[in-house]
């Protein structure tokens, strides 16, 4: 996966390799370029940490922060961190339905629950039939669109429908935006579970 952050003065590109394992771990781990090769994310359950071999440090990212920005791109750590608590922590409701490309496409307004530990006032997410998001849209608690993620290049990899290419642009800075870029995905692929794990984190094994 290839991670392009654009500024209106400047443009930086990260490559990184994305290990999952169910809806709760995730490994990231920082590939290209050179100077911060070997950087990572660990994700596990509700807990995050980020680890620099340049100051050969592991970092918890405490709750007060899972709104800042990961890596400095458009993401936040929640994004990163939990991007199924959509799922069990907000109430749903189907805002239309439309007809798009040959697939129904749903309008689902989400809002979090009152007891959430979330960072959005609510989002509302344009999803397809075959479960791609298409577009997903993110307010604040007064209820004001902050950033729109979008899906491009839909089609098959590894066995399923996925997009290519997902942009997050902020509303207030349009020339302002993050793009993940995936190149290969594999499924169903057996993953110990060490492998999410500080040590892991610290001392990559691959």
């Amino acid at each position: 996966m290839t991670m392009v952050i654009h500024r209106p003065d400047w443009e930086r590109s990260m490559t990184m390799h994305i290990r999952t394992k169910g809806s709760k771990r995730s490994l990231v781990r920082v590939l290209e370029p050179a100077k911060d090769r070997g950087n990572g994310t660990l994700t596990d359950d509700d807990n995050m940490w980020t680890y620099s071999p340049k100051v050969n440090r592991v970092i918890k990212i405490p709750s007060s922060m899972m709104g800042q920005s990961w890596m400095g791109s458009d993401f936040s750590n929640k994004d990163v961190a939990r991007m199924d608590d959509i799922v069990d922590q907000y109430d749903h409701t189907i805002l239309g339905v439309e007809e798009t490309d040959g697939h129904k496409v749903y309008e689902i307004q989400s809002v979090p629950h009152e007891t959430a530990a979330v960072v959005w006032g609510k989002e509302v997410l344009k999803i397809r039939d075959d479960y791609v998001v298409l577009k997903h849209d993110f307010y604040d608690q007064d209820g004001k669109l902050v950033k729109t993620l979008e899906s491009f290049e839909i089609s098959e990899m590894g066995g399923r429908t996925v997009p290519k290419r997902q942009r997050m642009t902020r509303v207030d800075e349009t020339d302002r935006w993050t793009e993940i870029r995936v190149s290969s995905v594999d499924y169903d692929v057996d993953l110990d579970d060490s492998l999410f794990t500080l040590s892991s984190l610290r001392n990559p094994r691959d």
